[in-house]
């Protein structure tokens, strides 16, 4: 399988998941600007965190307006998984590829440390192999993680099991019904504030994280290898 890893300019998170995808998960992958017109060659694609274009306007606003956001759109179009962590989750609210928006922590801090998430929905590309309910120990890095929606959309994900990890115990930033990330409806594009590129190794302190990226791989090749 192989993967594109978006960068931008202001993103710092890039190379987590190179090092997760190459390193740790032995897939193929690639850097690609964000002035790219063609991620075909690519089967999964990744939006990671950082400071896309240094978050002016508003986080996330200035990445939507990309080259490489319409192919995002088109690759999710059809079917391909699409990941976005922190800023990137951020980035496919602004693109309309996620419902919701990101506001400012509760606290108005950055805060940067691992929590505890709870795995609310296990069939799904990213979390196949977790278990339903499993509590994951993942790190968060983020000023403005406070997941909000209205209530039609709140209701919308509930009734069709959108809502894909929770804060389990400590909601850091005020995040509604504690949401820590959300998949698209038909599934294949996935929005969570915390980092699982961060947890791929018990060196890190945690490898929580792996099994997200295992995951799409299992789907993927239970799709595409005879």
């Amino acid at each position: 399988m192989k993967f594109a890893v978006l960068v931008f300019p202001g993103s710092n998170c890039d190379i987590d998941m190179y090092h997760a995808i190459k390193d740790e998960l032995g897939e193929e992958v690639e850097y690609v600007w964000h002035d790219a017109t063609d991620l075909s060659d690519f089967d999964g694609i990744l939006v990671p965190g950082g400071f896309s274009y240094g978050d002016y306007l508003r986080c996330g606003a200035m990445a939507n307006q990309s080259n490489v956001m319409a192919e995002v759109k088109r690759a999710a179009e059809a079917g391909k998984p699409v990941l976005g962590v922190c800023n990137g989750f951020q980035i496919l609210t602004e693109a309309g590829l996620l419902p919701g928006a990101l506001l400012r922590n509760k606290n108005l801090k950055f805060m940067c440390r691992t929590v505890q998430l709870k795995v609310e929905n296990n069939d799904t590309i990213f979390t196949n192999q977790y278990e339903n309910g499993q509590i994951i120990n993942i790190p968060i890095a983020h000023g403005e993680g406070n997941y909000f929606c209205d209530e039609e959309t709140l209701t919308k994900l509930k009734a069709n099991n959108q809502i894909v990890f929770t804060y389990s115990g400590e909601n850091p930033n005020g995040s509604l019904e504690d949401i820590a990330g959300i998949i698209n409806e038909r599934g294949n594009v996935l929005g969570m504030m915390p980092h699982p590129e961060r947890a791929v190794s018990d060196l890190l302190g945690s490898a929580d994280g792996l099994n997200l990226f295992k995951s799409i791989v299992k789907q993927w090749r239970e799709s595409h290898v005879s």
